[in-house]
């Protein structure tokens, strides 16, 4: 149960209806795998963090340079040369210190991947690039975790909640190339607010499935920062797919 400060400090979420005492609770009780602390985890991290999530599993072994300080505002011109991980568990507990923070500065392999998987509720992917992206869904299908994937380049987002908790599509029923150029940020460059629209949003169905509120899975969402405008597309589970489609059938009774 929450005691009287808790009660205080989430009391705008708990005036919700759709949340209440109950769904905060979840939230307190939660934990969530964050995959990259770029732009997109920048965003999302301090969110998920002030919202009540009780435990933050946080990966990525990039350092941070001067070219990230356009957007990735939880850093300072001090940081440069700091590993992203610490500074953003810094920024975090020093906005909840009841958040319990674990960092993993290094390469996740497949194995370090399926074991954060397996201890989250949901998963953020907030990578930059293709592999990752690909690796992080095998996990969460793997474990059969809620994953949401944002990306942002240039001044186009996209947002995507894949929910292999309940068997549907997963990352390579809709992106099954074997590589892609994503189109790095470093090569093409990114709109600052590009991606703190998206990694915010990206906190907001993390929360939204925490809670069991309704969340659309199986549409891809394209936003453009030039013309303010959403744009979805439904697309259906690969029956086929060499990542999905096997767990699903074993699950079959």
């Amino acid at each position: 149960m929450m005691d009287d400060q808790q009660l205080l400090r989430y009391s705008r979420h708990i005036l919700l209806n759709e949340i209440g005492v109950e769904n905060q609770e979840k939230l307190l009780q939660s934990t969530v795998l964050v995959v990259g602390c770029g732009g997109l985890g920048t965003a999302a991290l301090p969110y998920l963090a002030a919202a009540g999530v009780g435990k933050l599993i946080i990966a990525d072994h990039d350092t941070i340079d001067e070219t990230n300080l356009q957007r990735q505002i939880t850093y300072a011109e001090t940081d440069t040369g700091s590993l992203k991980v610490e500074k953003m568990a810094q920024f975090l507990r020093e906005r909840n210190s009841q958040c319990i923070i674990e960092v993993h500065p290094h390469y996740l392999n497949t194995d370090d991947l399926n074991q954060l998987t397996a201890q989250a509720d949901v998963v953020l992917d907030c990578s930059d690039n293709f592999a990752t992206r690909q690796a992080v869904n095998a996990a969460c299908v793997q474990n059969r975790k809620p994953l949401v994937s944002g990306a942002a380049v240039r001044f186009d987002g996209q947002l995507i909640v894949f929910r292999a908790d309940l068997d549907e599509a997963c990352y390579h029923c809709l992106f099954d190339m074997a590589q892609a150029d994503d189109g790095a940020c470093a090569l093409f460059g990114v709109f600052a607010p590009l991606v703190g629209v998206m990694g915010a949003a990206q906190a907001a169905e993390a929360l939204k499935i925490l809670m069991s509120l309704p969340v659309a899975a199986n549409v891809l969402r394209c936003y453009s920062a030039l013309t303010g405008e959403w744009q979805q597309f439904k697309f259906v589970k690969n029956q086929s797919c060499q990542i999905c489609a096997a767990v699903g059938q074993s699950s079959i009774i």
